[in-house]
């Protein structure tokens, strides 16, 4: 059973509402207001991500952010990254190292609560191996107050080691 599979039939159970990109998002009746509010706030941090504004990143991660990567990955060595200036140093600055036309493309934003997950993929050619990296995620994001609090990653992490690991 794939992990979106996983992760819709838990929101179905759960009375979540699903939506893919590029799709309204369902009626208010079926979507509580904060739960639209949320998904615009992480939405918002994606288009700051393909923009490469770092400046609107920082609008809209809270300042104690608490940041979570997929175990086994090359920048889960640090975790969890607390703040920040440990998310920036950490994670984007050494994505930036190893990465060029390093893409993060969500496809389907799937708000319950406080929380919003992400399906989607990573694409990259790393600089030095110039191996392709073309991984599937999942992003689990947890919004209070407009801000995004907490966010943790699954990934294929073997196919992150591989790209960045010399042969």
């Amino acid at each position: 059973m794939s992990m979106r599979t996983i992760l819709l039939a838990a929101l179905v159970l759960t009375g979540a509402p699903a939506c893919a990109a590029g799709q309204a998002a369902p009626p208010p009746a079926a979507a509580p207001a904060r739960e639209i509010a949320n998904r615009a706030v992480v939405e918002e941090l994606y288009r700051a991500f393909a923009a490469n504004d770092a400046p609107a990143i920082a609008r809209v991660l809270d300042e104690n952010v608490v940041w979570i990567e997929a175990e086994g990955g090359p920048y889960a060595d640090r975790n969890p990254y607390r703040g920040l200036g440990a998310v920036f140093d950490g994670v984007f600055g050494r994505i930036g190292v190893h990465f060029r036309d390093f893409r993060i493309t969500p496809e389907t934003f799937l708000p319950s609560g406080n929380r919003v997950v992400v399906l989607g993929r990573y694409a990259g050619t790393e600089i030095v191996t110039r191996e392709r990296l073309d991984a599937q995620f999942a992003h689990v994001f947890t919004v209070t107050n407009g801000k995004v609090t907490a966010f943790e990653q699954y990934t294929d992490t073997a196919q992150w080691v591989d790209a960045v690991t010399p042969d």
